[in-house]
């Protein structure tokens, strides 16, 4: 995940029914185990850099119920990191869900399993059903939900980073005699998606990675530009993360009558809008002033950068992103196993002739 020079590959929320296709296509994914496993293998073998889930607790309805099915993601990304050998795999974790003393030592498990693989994506919350649906309080207003997620994390910070049995008295947590053994052995890469103000400070202050949708490229320059010198003032190395979402045929022709044929004829336009309400009421990961643009790429891939075309189409889409400073980016498809060969096949070649893309093995970095 930090090796210079990379343009980072992953995919996107394998671990829930329909991946980011708001579909009802009938080869729409299928979120199995045996399906998961199968996709891990596949990317690792091609050289994938990694694996990204999505938390959810409750579906987004309309009829297909999107997301109603979720693996969860620490489980999850444990049992993907002990059938792999490169690739890494993050766990998405809801600071208000899970207590940071138990996170910390989970992720210290699944370093070694993993011998340093083990990601983390901090999520402060923003979806109020599942607040409300696991008898929780989500708060008004992002200040109060960052001030919980920094303290969180400095929890987990200490248990990693000392030697020593300590007290914690914060304002969120009150702790007496903790101690972090087993330690991670490696720097586990953090990642963070933020829109708004206090979030993107956040991911400043803590990130490795900044997740953020990549809608207008040209405002996506100005904005990782001004990210990264954030980063720098604050002494640190920030990299910007997007996703996309692929539909890669042999003819632009077939792309598009497909992407058609799956994001709009049969999209399932009720949790479509499930979907873009939420994100207004109680999120800012998406800029509201471009959110209501965008409903067909909610359908298409939950409003992922469209790569849609040929592979040398795809591929110069993926360079565009690239140019605009974006680290990496995930990508996905309506059925990932059936499809990722293809995009293996024809388009990595395309991106490693580019220069962006190279065989990359390097230890992980002592915590």
């Amino acid at each position: 995940m930090f090796a210079a020079g990379q343009f980072l590959l992953g995919t996107f929320a394998s671990n829930c029914s329909s991946g980011m296709s708001v579909t009802k296509v009938p080869e729409r994914w299928v979120n199995s185990w045996d399906n998961n496993l199968k996709l891990a293998r596949q990317l690792d073998e091609a050289g994938i850099d990694f694996m990204l889930p999505i938390a959810r607790w409750i579906g987004y309805g309309g009829d297909t119920n999107f997301h109603g099915n979720v693996l969860e993601t620490m489980t999850w990304a444990a049992g993907l990191l002990a059938s792999t050998n490169k690739i890494n795999v993050f766990a998405t974790i809801h600071t208000a869900a899970n207590h940071p003393v138990v996170v910390a030592k989970q992720m210290a498990t699944i370093d070694q399993i993993s011998k340093g693989r083990i990601g983390l994506n901090i999520v402060a919350g923003w979806n109020q059903p599942e607040y409300k649906a696991l008898g929780l309080d989500l708060p008004a207003n992002h200040e109060s939900r960052y001030a919980y997620a920094e303290e969180w994390f400095d929890v987990v910070k200490s248990l990693w980073e000392r030697d020593q049995s300590f007290d914690y008295d914060g304002q969120f947590f009150h702790l007496k005699n903790v101690l972090g053994d087993p330690r991670p052995r490696c720097h586990a890469p953090i990642l963070n998606a933020a829109g708004s103000g206090q979030g993107r400070a956040f991911a400043v202050r803590n990130a490795d990675f900044l997740f953020t949708p990549a809608i207008d490229l040209d405002r996506s320059t100005t904005e990782i530009a001004e990210l990264k010198q954030q980063g720098k003032a604050a002494g640190r190395n920030l990299g910007v993360l997007t996703f996309a979402h692929v539909v890669c045929r042999p003819t632009e022709a077939e792309a598009r009558d497909y992407l058609r044929h799956f994001g709009k004829d049969n999209a399932d336009w009720g949790a479509v809008d499930n979907l873009v309400r939420l994100q207004f009421a109680h999120a800012q990961s998406f800029p509201h002033d471009l959110l209501a643009l965008i409903r067909d790429r909610m359908a298409a891939g939950h409003g992922g950068f469209p790569l849609v075309g040929t592979p040398e189409q795809v591929a110069e889409g993926i360079l565009a992103l690239h140019k605009a400073g974006f680290s990496g980016t995930t990508i996905s498809f309506v059925d990932y196993n059936a499809e990722f060969p293809y995009f293996r096949d024809r388009v990595l070649p395309l991106l490693k002739q580019a220069g962006i893309r190279k065989p990359v093995s390097t230890p992980c970095t002592a915590a």
